[in-house]
């Protein structure tokens, strides 16, 4: 097989690892080796946790709409039973919402759930 070159792939990829380690404090930023190092650490940190992103909100959503729950006596699996069965299908996200930004909004929800149930 032919010898293959690979000075300007090589360098192309070099810079554009040396342009994502601008910002990292001193060697990190300068020196090959330890920017590699620190570029391919983000890397595989943004990686990660562009998946952990969505359990979090998800949590964080949970944990808003369970306390405007308990604002109107029902606990969260007892709210999200009742408009289940409601038939109201609304996400987490914009219940969260309701929650934080319109709370009248939400006891509506509540007094349609609680009518769902009982």
């Amino acid at each position: 097989m032919p010898r293959v070159k690979s000075n300007v792939t090589r360098l192309k990829r070099k810079k554009q690892v040396m342009e994502h380690a601008r910002g990292a404090f001193g060697a990190r930023s300068k020196l090959w080796k330890a920017a590699k190092e620190n570029v391919e650490r983000g890397w595989k940190y943004a990686y990660r946790d562009r998946r952990n992103k969505k359990r979090e909100f998800r949590k964080l959503w949970i944990v808003r709409i369970n306390a405007a729950a308990h604002q109107n006596d029902m606990t969260y699996s007892v709210f999200m039973d009742g408009l289940k069965k409601a038939g109201i299908e609304v996400d987490r996200k914009i219940l969260a919402d309701l929650a934080v930004h319109e709370p009248a909004a939400f006891t509506v929800l509540a007094e349609k759930a609680r009518a769902a149930l009982s």
